[in-house]
């Protein structure tokens, strides 16, 4: 794979070459790769992260979003480098928590499979939400994508701002609405779920069942906080990354 399409696919915000460990990112419905910066700043040095930027937005807004979720598993995997010798963690969050899934099955089929994967926000495969991203209009759209939270107010009234993130979402929940999880075998790599205790797409029962997806150990965390919990424990997420990074889960929780 050509280094100027991963260049084009993959932002590392802190190049860490000398990392003990690497941890994909992949950004929710209408997110980017910016979104993991905070998060690399946290990380860095110990771990380098790699975030996933999908077509359509910040300086790929000239392309067209991808509205299918399988594809855009198959392009991801494609461009993604196979893994040295250090551990490669994944880790999504909502829409992100699928894709981070359907590559790790994409990779796990020819050996190079994530060390371990963190779902964040989403329910498990098993539990797929039939139908519950289908949404109508443009109206309904913005008014789920506020209730959510994780995009500032003043992006979604400006209206040459909402212009731009309109086509992204649209496309973003497109995909959501059409996806049907592939039927696969459980990977082997440690599972960490995470949620927040107020969360309405992802119940902590909903994330619990990411555990019959993996024949390695899981463990839930279970955060206070919405959809976007992330945003206010980040310090916790990182946490469990180093750990992760330095060696398997002790117990199946």
């Amino acid at each position: 794979m050509a280094r100027q399409e991963q260049d084009t696919w993959l932002r590392r915000f802190h190049p860490s070459p000398d990392a003990s460990a690497e941890l994909v990112c992949f950004p929710h419905a209408g997110g980017s790769a910016a979104y993991w910066f905070a998060l690399s700043r946290l990380l860095t040095p110990a771990v380098e992260v790699v975030a996933v930027q999908y077509p359509g937005r910040q300086e790929r807004h000239r392309e067209e979003p991808v509205g299918d979720l399988h594809l855009l598993a198959d392009r991801i995997a494609a461009v993604l480098p196979r893994p040295g010798a250090r551990p490669r963690l994944f880790l999504g969050h909502s829409m992100g928590a699928s894709l981070a899934y359907e590559v790790a099955v994409r990779l796990g089929r020819a050996g190079g499979g994530p060390s371990a994967l963190l779902v964040s926000g989403r329910p498990a495969p098993s539990r797929h939400r039939t139908g519950a991203d289908r949404l109508g209009d443009d109206r309904a759209l913005l008014a789920k994508v506020r209730a959510l939270g994780g995009t500032g107010p003043g992006l979604l009234d400006d209206p040459e701002m909402r212009d731009l993130v309109l086509p992204v979402l649209r496309a973003d929940y497109g995909a959501l609405a059409g996806y049907l999880p592939t039927h696969a075998p459980p990977l082997s790599c440690p599972v960490v779920g995470l949620t927040g205790d107020r969360d309405t797409e992802a119940a902590p029962d909903e994330v619990a069942a990411w555990g019959a997806h993996t024949t390695g150990p899981f463990a839930l965390r279970v955060f206070p906080g919405g959809h976007f919990f992330l945003t206010d424990h980040l310090a916790d997420v990182a946490d469990a990354v180093t750990g992760l990074a330095a060696g398997p889960l002790p117990l199946r929780a």
